[in-house]
């Protein structure tokens, strides 16, 4: 009698972002055509266009699938802390994870937007992932009770942005630790700033 697994085949849908998110992570968007996305994920070419349309929302879909796997990973990294200090600058150690992996590339939408048109799907995923990083610093700045929770943010995510070209274009993974550091003197230079504000 032959036994099943219980393990899900995954979908074609799957297979498609897993060689999406393979190639075009590692060789770009552009240099890579849908006739080695779909050798990869071993479905037919109709099958790409009947899931995603064309190419584009496919590197839309790739770049979101990024996103979101970002975001799971920085949520998991800051449970580890317990001030809003320390989860803000947590999010720098997040990064630096990323920074040690062996295949890592840079941040992928940092590369898509190089080879992006203006109005394309790509350029729409690469706003929602600027502003979900914009977002989340300053929601926790302002746990952090910054007053000009906005502002630091931008700084942060200036710190962020170039750690992340700082350890791909350097080969340098501490990149992230210098980045934190420099975080923590402009969160504590923020709020040492309102503090003195706040004094009689």
């Amino acid at each position: 009698m032959a036994t099943t697994t219980s393990a899900t085949k995954p979908t074609a849908r799957e297979r498609l972002l897993a060689a999406a998110d393979e190639l075009f992570y590692r060789e770009g968007v552009q240099s890579v055509g849908v006739d080695r996305v779909v050798q990869l994920a071993g479905v037919a070419k109709a099958s790409l266009y009947n899931l995603f349309g064309s190419k584009d929302q496919l590197v839309e879909a790739y770049l979101d699938a990024r996103t979101d796997a970002t975001r799971d990973q920085v949520e998991r990294t800051l449970t580890r802390f317990r001030t809003p200090r320390e989860r803000l600058l947590g999010v720098f150690d997040a990064q630096g994870q990323v920074f040690t992996q062996p295949d890592f590339n840079g941040c992928a939408h940092l590369t898509a937007s190089a080879e992006a048109e203006a109005g394309s799907p790509v350029e729409y995923a690469n706003n929602r992932y600027r502003q979900w990083v914009r977002t989340l610093f300053t929601d926790l700045a302002r746990e952090a009770g910054v007053a000009d929770s906005e502002d630091l943010a931008r700084q942060l995510q200036l710190l962020y942005d170039g750690a992340g070209v700082s350890a791909r274009m350097d080969r340098d993974p501490s990149a992230a630790t210098t980045a934190r550091a420099a975080a923590a003197a402009l969160f504590d230079a923020a709020t040492k700033t309102e503090r003195a504000a706040d004094a009689p």
